[in-house]
C-alpha cells in the first residue's frame, strides 16, 4: 500500500514497516502544522494516511482507504465526508490509558490526605499532624462515569488499592472489543468492577461513592451532563475528579458545589478555558487540585511507540481483512 507518515517517526516501527517490503512509504519532513495543504502531486496515489490532522486539500485524496490518528479525539475529522467517500478512520484510543489512569489514582491519595494542604504547611513551616492527613483509602467506594480504556486501568489500580469499584455505563460493562490495549494493563473481560449500574440509575450510583472519576468523551449527549441534581446526588464528603473533559460538568453547578460543600473537593486536568484565566476562581479554592491538562498528552514517554504500535497492528489487521483496532463509526465521524 502506499503510505503517507504525517508524523513523527518512531524509527523501530518505521523500520520494520519498511523492511516488509510490502509498502510504499514517505515520510513528510518535518510532519505538517494542523490543516496545511499538501502539494496534490503527493497525495494521488495515497491509500493509507498517518496523521494527527487531515491536510487542508483533503479533497486531493482520490485514492484514499484509510486514516490513522495519532489522537484519541477526532473532532478533525468531521464535515470531510468519510463514511460517503467509504474510508476507514481509526484513532489512538489507549495511548493514554496508563498515565490518565496513574493520575486519577494520585489524585484519589492526594485528596483523600489532603496533601495540598500539607505541602501548603511546608511551606509555612507548620508542623500539623491532624486526622485528616492520615486518611486511608483502602475500603472507599470509587465509581467510574465511563468504562472505556481509562476507566478499566483506572479499575485494576484502585482495586490493587483496596477501592471498591463501581462502574456507570450506558449499556453495561463487556470485553473491550477491538480496541487497542498496552499488554497487561485494565480489564479486557470486564471482570473488574464490584458493581455496575446503567442509564437512569445515575442517583443510586452516585449516592454510594466516595471518589467520582469522569470517564467519557465530549459529545453533544455528554456536554453538561452533569449538574446540580447529580452534584447534589454526590455524599458531601465525596471527591470529583475530571481528566476526561471540563464541559461535561456544568460549570456553574461545579463551582457552587465546591464554595457550598455539596462534595469535598476536586481535581481537575480539564477545564471551561485554555489556560485557565487567572482570575478564575478554581484557581484559590483550597479544595481543589487544578493540573494544566498533563495527566496523559503527546509529551508521555510512551506515546509515540504506542501510536506507532497501533498502526503497526491495524497495517497487519488490514492487509489480513480483520476488524481494525479502534475503528471509528459513520455516527462518531458525524459527530454523534
Amino acid at each position: 500500500m502506499n503510505i503517507l507518515i504525517d508524523l513523527v517517526p518512531h524509527v523501530p516501527a518505521l523500520q520494520a514497516i519498511r523492511a516488509s517490503g510490502r509498502h510504499t512509504l514517505e515520510v513528510m519532513d518535518p510532519p505538517l502544522e494542523q490543516r496545511r495543504r499538501i502539494d496534490p502531486a503527493r497525495l494521488q496515489e495515497v491509500e493509507v494516511l498517518l496523521c494527527t490532522f487531515p491536510p487542508e486539500n483533503f479533497a486531493d485524496l482520490p485514492r484514499l482507504r484509510w486514516i490513522q490518528l495519532s489522537s484519541t479525539g477526532y473532532s478533525q475529522l468531521f464535515g470531510l465526508g468519510l463514511a460517503a467517500r467509504r474510508i476507514r478512520a481509526t484513532n489512538s484510543r489507549g495511548c493514554f490509558d496508563c498515565p490518565i489512569a496513574e493520575w486519577n489514582v494520585a489524585m484519589i491519595v492526594n485528596l483523600a490526605r489532603d496533601l495540598r494542604q500539607m505541602i501548603r504547611n511546608q511551606d509555612a513551616a507548620v508542623w500539623d499532624r491532624s486526622a485528616r492527613f492520615q486518611r486511608e483509602v483502602r475500603g472507599l467506594t470509587v465509581g467510574l462515569w465511563g468504562y472505556g480504556g481509562i476507566g478499566r486501568e483506572t479499575a485494576r489500580l484502585c482495586r490493587a488499592l483496596g477501592l471498591r469499584v463501581h462502574v456507570l455505563t450506558r449499556q453495561g460493562v463487556s470485553d473491550r472489543g477491538d480496541t487497542y490495549l498496552v499488554p497487561g494493563t485494565g480489564d479486557p473481560t470486564g471482570t473488574l468492577p464490584d458493581r455496575t449500574f446503567r442509564a437512569g440509575e445515575e442517583l443510586e450510583f452516585l449516592a454510594g461513592l466516595d471518589f467520582l472519576v469522569i470517564g467519557m468523551p465530549l459529545t453533544k449527549a455528554t456536554d453538561g451532563l452533569i449538574g446540580e441534581r447529580e452534584l447534589r446526588a454526590l455524599p458531601p464528603h465525596a471527591f470529583v475528579l475530571n481528566p476526561a473533559r471540563g464541559p461535561i460538568i456544568q460549570e456553574a453547578a461545579l463551582l457552587r458545589a465546591l464554595r457550598e460543600g455539596w462534595i469535598a473537593g476536586a481535581a481537575l486536568d480539564t477545564h471551561y478555558a485554555y489556560p485557565l484565566p487567572a482570575e478564575h476562581p478554581l484557581w484559590r479554592m483550597n479544595n481543589v487540585i487544578l493540573t494544566p491538562h498533563i495527566s496523559g498528552s503527546g509529551l508521555s514517554p510512551h506515546f509515540l511507540e504506542r501510536v506507532w504500535d497501533i498502526f503497526s497492528l491495524n497495517l497487519e489487521r488490514m492487509e489480513r481483512g480483520q476488524p481494525l483496532l479502534n475503528e471509528l463509526s459513520a455516527d462518531q465521524l458525524a459527530g454523534g
